[in-house]
C-alpha cells in the first residue's frame, strides 16, 4: 500500500494508508533501494519492502535500531501532545458552567452527571484511575462528538456515583447514564469500544475486590459486532460480568445497539 518509488533514502513522516492518521504516527523509513519500513504507531500498522533478498545481520541490527528510535521518537512527542491537550482541557474546563439542559441530553432522555456546558458544546471529561484530567469530550447540539486533538483516551473515563459493591463500565454517556438512572450503580464510560479493555483493567487495578460489569453494545448491523466483542474481551481479562441489551419484542432498528437505545424503545412499547 505505501509507494515505495515516492520515497527517497532516509526518514519520512506521511499519511497511514489504514486509519487515516497525518500526524506524526506514521513513519516511512527507506535504508536502500531495495529495504525499507512503514510503521503507524497509533493504529500499528506495518508495511516492509525487500527486494529479493535476505536482509544481512547489519541491516536486520539497523533496522532493529532504527525502530527503538522511531518508537522512542512517538512517545516523545505523544507525551507533549498529550500535556498540551491536558492544559487545553484544564483551562476549558475551568471556564464553563456546570451542565444542567442541552439538546443532546433532552434527544436521550438523561440528565447531566459532572458535566460542564460551554456556550453550545456539552464538556464530558476524561480522567484517569487518579482522577488527573487528561482530555475533554466534546458533544454539539446535534449530537456529534470530538475529542481533544491530542488528547489521551486510552485507559481514561467518566465516573458516574460512588462505586460500591458494582461498578459498571460501557462505551457512551447516554448508555452509562441510563444505567445509573436505572440501576443507581456507579457507572465508567469508556467512550468507545477499543477503550473498554483499558478501562476495566485499569479500574481493576484501583478497585480489585469489587464486581466489575462491561456493559455492551450490541453492533448487531455491523459485521464482527466490534461492541460485543470488545465487551467480552474486556470482562474475560478482568474477572467481569458481562451485560447485554436484550431488545426481544421491541421494533429494533439498525442502528439500535445500547442500553440507553433500550430504554427508549421500551418506553415506546408501554405507551403504544
Amino acid at each position: 500500500m505505501i509507494v515505495w518509488s515516492n520515497y527517497t533514502t532516509g526518514d519520512h513522516r506521511t499519511q497511514c494508508p489504514v486509519c487515516q492518521r497525518r500526524d506524526k504516527s506514521m513513519g516511512v523509513t527507506v535504508f536502500s533501494s531495495d529495504h525499507g519500513v512503514a510503521h503507524c504507531f497509533r493504529c500499528g500498522y506495518i508495511e516492509t519492502r525487500q527486494l529479493n533478498r535476505e536482509l544481512t545481520p547489519a541491516e536486520r541490527q539497523a533496522f532493529a535500531r532504527r525502530m527503538d528510535a522511531l518508537r522512542k521518537q512517538h512517545d516523545a512527542e505523544q507525551a507533549e501532545r498529550q500535556a498540551e491537550a491536558a492544559t487545553a482541557a484544564a483551562v476549558r474546563w475551568a471556564a464553563a458552567k456546570p451542565a444542567q439542559d442541552h439538546p443532546y441530553l433532552s434527544t436521550k432522555g438523561v440528565k447531566s452527571y459532572g458535566l460542564r456546558i460551554e456556550p453550545v458544546a456539552l464538556l464530558i471529561p476524561l480522567r484517569d484511575s487518579s482522577g488527573t484530567l487528561h482530555s475533554l469530550q466534546t458533544i454539539a447540539p446535534d449530537g456529534s462528538k470530538r475529542f481533544l486533538p491530542g488528547g489521551r483516551v486510552k485507559g481514561c473515563y467518566h465516573a458516574m456515583g460512588k462505586p460500591s459493591g458494582r461498578l459498571i463500565v460501557c462505551e457512551g454517556y447516554a448508555t452509562g447514564a441510563t444505567i445509573h438512572e436505572d440501576t443507581g450503580h456507579a457507572v465508567a464510560v469508556a467512550f468507545n469500544s477499543g477503550n473498554l479493555l483499558p478501562v476495566a483493567r485499569a479500574l481493576r487495578a484501583k478497585y480489585p475486590s469489587i464486581e466489575l460489569v462491561i456493559a455492551a453494545d450490541d453492533d448487531w448491523m455491523t459485521e464482527g459486532n466490534p461492541g460485543l466483542a470488545a465487551a467480552t474481551e474486556a470482562a474475560r481479562a478482568v474477572g467481569g460480568l458481562l451485560a447485554v441489551p436484550d431488545f426481544t419484542g421491541l421494533d429494533r432498528g439498525p442502528k439500535d445497539s445500547d442500553f440507553n437505545d433500550l430504554r427508549r424503545l421500551a418506553q415506546l412499547e408501554v405507551c403504544a
